[in-house]
């Protein structure tokens, strides 16, 4: 069987190879004309209780390389005494959404008298130095 082509005669596969090695060339560019970005996350709560210490997520080694910046949202469920029970994904890319996860379920809410949902949007985006 012969390999699928473009009208113009090319193979794809020749084209996805170009495709990958432009990416590539591309992604070190970047690397050579922006090698002092750093990243930075930022975390803001909207919801009915304040936080006592919000712990700021890691971010990610494949997102850092790759410059990925993106917004994820969670619905974290804050206990009575402040503590994060569970966490729910509401969007983000997945690349980033486990450090999300992780640094709000170590951050504490103020005491209150039932249980919460507290909407939560941590922003990683680069900063320059």
């Amino acid at each position: 069987m012969a390999p699928a082509q473009d009208r113009g005669g090319t193979s794809l596969l020749e084209i996805m190879r170009r495709t990958v090695f432009t990416l590539a060339l591309l992604l070190s560019a970047g690397q050579l004309l922006y090698p002092r970005l750093s990243f930075a996350q930022q975390v803001s709560v909207k919801g009915k209780r304040k936080t006592v210490s919000q712990v700021q997520p890691v971010y990610p080694p494949v997102a850092r390389k790759i410059h990925l910046t993106g917004i994820v949202k969670l619905v974290a469920t804050v206990a009575p005494d402040g503590s994060v029970v569970r966490t729910e994904v509401v969007g983000g890319s997945p690349a980033l959404v486990q450090s999300a996860v992780d640094a709000v379920a170590k951050s504490k809410w103020q005491v209150g008298p039932e249980e919460t949902k507290e909407l939560i949007e941590v922003r990683f985006e680069p900063k320059a130095e």
